[in-house]
């Protein structure tokens, strides 16, 4: 910052105005992977020249804007494509085939394809902005074929962080593994409003959670998750290990909240060991469950992530 504009800011503070915040603009984008369309949610502030880009893998049950670009009347900081946008980044978030707006298959989809999805992603927004490498965050079913594309094209990836990821003894899989009919039966389920808050609380204190963040959320699930695809649940109890730590090469950020119900330091902490790239963490967020990233420990979670990617 010149002179200039730090006398601004300080003058600013100093009669009670904070300095003024760049605008974040979205951008909508879709693209062809095949004979299936992808849809992918853009945010940054300013102008996109030079910025590093971030891209977000979800999980199994909401798609990319919902999941990481959550808007709640009256709560600060709930959008991590906001808080990284803010931090100089170009963000986009994905909605692997099978949800969101992007192609809905008939038959179920298989965590391999949504790999190959997050392949055509980041070969889309790397020639989009002229860049040769991406930053990957990857949430819960999202660490599963994140994992995949890191170990399968490293030369895409500047760094890597896995968020919740789970392991074969997970305790929710653990659950989902007594309903492996329904999943089989059933490529898609429909999940009522009320369904998308039980996970809030899933071995996790009521009072780690916000009535208003948890009530948004399940609002956002229920409008645009009109029917939820089974082919990541499928997976999940049957495939399971999917990716192997030695083949993942690139810097790794492992991250999981105190209270996660499918990520652990007895499942993660061995496959953290295995890592092979010297620059790698374990972090675990206090006050936060499997929805870290809008429960009272996110502040945590994000500048554990700013960190990470800034260092």
């Amino acid at each position: 910052m010149g002179i200039k504009s730090t006398l601004c800011a300080c003058l600013m503070m100093a009669i009670g105005l904070a300095p003024a915040i760049a605008a974040t603009t979205g951008v909508e984008h879709t693209l062809q992977n095949g004979a299936v369309q992808l849809s992918v949610w853009e945010k940054y502030t300013g102008a996109t020249a030079g910025k590093r880009l971030v891209v977000l893998a979800h999980g199994s049950a909401t798609a990319g804007r919902e999941s990481f670009d959550l808007q709640v009347p009256g709560v600060g900081d709930v959008s991590l494509m906001d808080v990284l946008a803010e931090q100089g980044y170009d963000v986009f978030a994905l909605d692997t085939r099978g949800f969101g707006r992007s192609t809905h298959p008939e038959s179920h989809i298989t965590t391999a394809q949504a790999g190959e999805d997050l392949n055509a992603v980041v070969d889309y927004v790397a020639k989009l902005r002229g860049v040769a490498k991406v930053d990957v965050l990857a949430w819960s079913w999202g660490t599963q074929y994140g994992g995949m594309f890191v170990m399968a094209h490293p030369e895409k990836v500047h760094k890597y962080i896995a968020y919740a990821q789970m392991h074969l003894d997970s305790p929710d899989l653990a659950k989902r593994r007594q309903q492996i009919n329904v999943f089989r039966n059933n490529p898609y389920v429909v999940v009522p409003q009320a369904g998308w808050k039980p996970r809030f609380y899933s071995m996790t204190p009521a009072g780690a959670n916000l009535p208003a963040i948890v009530d948004a959320y399940a609002d956002a699930a229920a409008r645009v998750e009109t029917r939820t695809s089974t082919g990541p649940q499928l997976d999940l109890v049957t495939l399971m290990p999917m990716i192997n730590a030695r083949m993942m090469t690139v810097p790794v950020m492992l991250i999981h909240g105190q209270y996660d119900d499918v990520a652990d330091q007895q499942g993660l902490l061995p496959f953290f060991q295995a890592l092979p790239n010297p620059e790698k963490r374990y972090v675990i967020v206090a006050d936060a469950g499997h929805m870290m990233m809008f429960q009272k420990g996110r502040h945590r979670f994000q500048r554990a992530v700013i960190d990470f990617l800034a260092d």
